[in-house]
């Protein structure tokens, strides 16, 4: 099966071509049927795919399709690869996208009694999620980095088609609220959807910049793009050009998987469609820098201070952004940044060289947020596009099923044992411990964050006593099409450690359980033995075990503290609020981060693309250049056309005067 893993690509696209040509024709039935079809039988495919490298015990199969360009001594094959790596990614893709869809099916259309009004876009919204999918099968099969960076182009475009697909809406204007009894903290307008698609993209232009730049210099010394040359050269390079190589590399997964500096897109993503919000931050775009540096790892265990460098901004991300989630109202942006903290762990594993661990929590993550992100969703589709959660309260009663899939997959993201999230995050911690304490101490800060904001969240919203009556009176559960896909998720979420349970712990108890997803990935990860790092250190049984249960009771600590604020006594948050009002509104305003980037950027850019304008581009060029020279040719065809008179004896004369003045001239020679 592998041999036709093209087909994986080449389902969505069919769909996409479908859906994009005859979707208004056939209905959205139609449609509702072609779009998540296909993602599945493109899943299924991955799974032949998946068990053909696990039957050639993990080695890597390349499927070769055609040569796109061949120029002197640059050649670009299109080029499959299957290994471990790339089967787990296609895996997370297909699988999480499908259920994406098949909610989206019933999200994107409103019923009214007896009616259903699917979107009026809704062949069109089908036809680029499709095509989301497709471009990031591209980006993690592709055998070399130009093949990766178109894929890597493409999932840009198409999150910019989807933030922005309500681009008839406008954006909410800037107005005061109360945070936890902070009142007046003024927080920023919610920029419209045309407007954050617009911000996604040229954010991700700016770290994309870096990405291809690290892709010429690597064609430049190596004399290759594909994968096994680039890594079996690389060490043959000067130390700098690697760590140049590493670090420009690492500024394109800057913008992709939202790290700072370039985090500030991906909140406002929210503006699009939950599915979108949904596909982006659990299984698509934001993971394609993770997945980048996980493939480059040979060339990353060359540079280990650019290595250290990206574990720390990492680890920086992570806290921040979670400060932030803090005191966030809006139920998707507290995801939303969630998912920008999350993303600073992976890339705090992938720094400190624990690949596997990375790729762990990528695909548990995958299986949580994607969940909270499709609950968030449900909530907003019964309370009329309401996301506020200050507006909430009570619907656990309401909505049952999206309220328990909603906890579950909120155990997952605080790390409460025995949920995936525990898992795959404890094992991040043990890494970042191994390389630095400091790593450690801002993770565990961090997840104590992340549990208290995940628990602050679902008490408020599902908890206590309704807020608003009127939301709480018409709040109903949804369809099947979006229960099931959220209970196969929290299923995920539940058991989803099992591909990684603490084998060192266990294996020390006496109980020979293997580390199955790093026993997998082993022969891709193993390729480049770094030898100058020689063995690596690891942690004593004690340590290992004190940091595991330092972890859970950080986060069942923190998850009892919202409790305790939230449902106990919900005067404490308040009291505390209007105490350190000053803190909250930075917090509110997101560190003003964009207010920064507004008047030191955008600003200075828009004005000198004013003066730019109407300086040279009208006065110089159109005025000057332009005009000038049709002014020139004009007096010259003025003075020529004085000549032609029309009569008769006027040309005589020239003709006369020039017979005399050639007469001259060769007598007088």
């Amino acid at each position: 099966m592998a041999n036709f893993i093209w087909l994986v690509i080449a389902l969505p696209v069919l769909g996409a071509l479908f859906n994009g040509i005859l979707g208004r024709r056939v209905g959205y039935q139609v449609v509702s049927m072609v779009g998540p079809a296909v993602v599945l039988a493109a899943f299924l495919v991955g799974v032949g795919a998946f068990i053909d490298v696990l039957n050639h015990q993990g080695e890597a199969i390349q499927v070769h399709l055609w040569t796109w360009a061949t120029i002197g001594n640059f050649n670009v094959p299109v080029t499959l690869l299957v290994d471990p790596v790339s089967a787990t990614m296609v895996l997370v893709v297909t699988g999480i996208g499908f259920l994406i869809h098949v909610y989206a099916t019933d999200y994107m259309v409103h019923h009214d009694h007896d009616h259903t009004h699917p979107d009026r876009d809704f062949a069109r919204f089908f036809t680029f999620l499709n095509i989301f999918i497709a471009s990031m099968l591209i980006l993690v099969l592709g055998n070399n980095y130009a093949l990766m960076f178109v894929g890597w182009e493409l999932v840009g475009a198409c999150s910019y088609l989807l933030i922005g697909f309500w681009y008839d809406r406008t954006e909410d204007p800037q107005r005061a609220i109360e945070i936890d009894g902070a009142e007046s903290v003024s927080i920023p307008s919610l920029l419209s959807p045309a407007a954050s698609g617009m911000k996604a993209f040229v954010v991700n232009r700016i770290g994309d910049v870096g990405f291809a730049l690290g892709i010429f210099l690597i064609w430049s010394t190596i004399g290759s793009l594909e994968f096994t040359t680039v890594f079996e050269k690389v060490h043959e390079l000067d130390h700098n050009t690697i760590s140049w190589i590493a670090l420009l590399l690492f500024v394109g997964a800057m913008g992709k998987s939202a790290q700072i500096p370039l985090y500030v897109w991906l909140p406002d993503a929210m503006a699009g469609p939950t599915p979108v919000s949904a596909l982006i931050h659990a299984a698509t775009m934001v993971t394609a820098g993770v997945y980048m540096i996980v493939r480059s790892h040979a060339i990353y265990n060359l540079a280990p201070e650019v290595s250290l460098f990206i574990a720390f901004v990492g680890a920086i991300t992570a806290f921040i952004a979670g400060t932030i989630a803090l005191v966030q109202v809006d139920l998707k942006r507290v995801l939303a940044y969630s998912t920008v903290s999350q993303l600073g762990y992976m890339f705090m594993a992938v720094g400190v060289g624990a690949y596997s661990s990375g790729m762990f929590h990528l695909v548990t993550h995958a299986f949580f947020k994607a969940c909270l992100f499709l609950g968030a969703g449900s909530v907003m589709h019964a309370l009329h596009d309401v996301i506020d959660i200050r507006r909430m309260g009570g619907l656990k009663d309401k909505m049952p099923h999206t309220y328990r899939t909603f906890f579950i997959a909120g155990l997952a993201l605080a790390g409460i044992p025995p949920m995936s999230g525990f898992f795959s995050k404890d094992e991040i911690m043990a890494k970042a411990f191994e390389a630095s304490p400091i790593l450690w101490g801002i993770g565990i800060v961090t997840a104590g964050m992340t549990a208290f904001y995940t628990f602050r969240a679902i008490f408020i919203a599902f908890h206590g006593e309704p807020r608003d009556h009127h939301l709480y009176e018409h709040a109903h559960e949804n369809r099947s099409a979006v229960t099931v896909p959220l209970w196969i998720l929290a299923a995920l979420a539940t058991f989803g450690g099992l591909l990684g349970l603490p084998a060192p712990i266990l294996n020390e108890l006496g109980i020979p359980i293997p580390h199955l997803l790093d026993n997998w990935l082993k022969p891709v990860l193993e390729i480049a033995h770094a030898a100058e790092h020689g063995e690596a250190h690891h942690l004593s049984f004690m340590t290992e075990v004190v940091l595991l249960l330092t972890s859970s009771v950080v986060a069942i600590g923190s998850v009892g503290l919202a409790y305790f604020f939230y449902v106990v006594n919900p005067e404490i948050p308040k009291n505390l609020a209007r105490t350190t009002r000053p803190l909250f509104a930075v917090l509110a305003n997101k560190y003003y981060v964009d207010e920064i980037y507004n008047s030191i950027i955008v600003q200075p850019a828009l004005n000198l693309s004013k003066t730019m304008a109407q300086g040279v581009d009208m006065v110089i060029i159109d005025k000057g250049i332009v005009d000038g020279v049709a002014k020139v040719i004009g007096m010259i065809g003025g003075l020529l056309g004085d000549l032609q008179s029309g009569y008769i004896r006027h040309y005589a004369l020239a003709t006369f005067i020039g017979a005399l003045l050639m007469v001259g001239y060769f007598f007088f020679r």
